[in-house]
């Protein structure tokens, strides 16, 4: 019975942040992943503390530490993710995340609020897909484009 919980656990889809700026959008994203079942990974350093009083008070008891992974770099994160598919939501694609199809285990990567991820981070995701939007707007919020693309991974994936 074990086994099977952590297999179920390990093959939920995950949602990773890269160097978030804003409290907010993370609070935010944390209910989500918690409420939904999602592993979240935040790639630091992120843009305010995460221990702070104010931040945890947002997050209120959607904090749940097994459900989420740091890492202290960028390379720590890529590491752990050899053979695996890492899929970034950029509005530098052209490629919808309507079509596409997710996998179970398949790491979702968002970039920082205020200027996404660098271009090395670009070249180490397995696909590049984003979330079209109408008369060519900047992007949606962070928290709304999680949630948009955890609903289309769940979906598919029968969750």
């Amino acid at each position: 019975l074990n086994i099977s919980i952590v297999r179920m656990t390990h093959n939920r889809p995950k949602i990773a942040l890269y160097q978030p700026d804003i409290p907010q959008n993370t609070a935010s994203i944390i209910r989500t992943c918690s409420c939904l079942g999602i592993i979240l990974e935040i790639i630091e350093p992120c843009g305010f503390i995460i221990n702070d009083q104010k931040f945890k008070r947002v997050v209120m008891d959607y904090y749940d530490a097994k459900n989420i992974n740091f890492y202290r770099s960028p390379e720590k994160f890529f590491m752990s993710k050899i053979n695996k598919r890492i899929i970034l939501m950029t509005t530098k694609s052209k490629k919808s995340y309507e079509k596409f199809l997710f996998r179970q285990d398949d790491t979702v990567l968002f970039g920082r609020e205020s200027v996404g991820v660098p271009s090395g981070v670009h070249k180490k995701a397995n696909h590049r897909l984003t979330i079209p939007m109408m008369n060519k707007k900047r992007s949606l919020n962070l928290s709304s484009s999680v949630s948009i693309v955890i609903s289309k991974m769940l979906n598919q994936n029968n969750f």
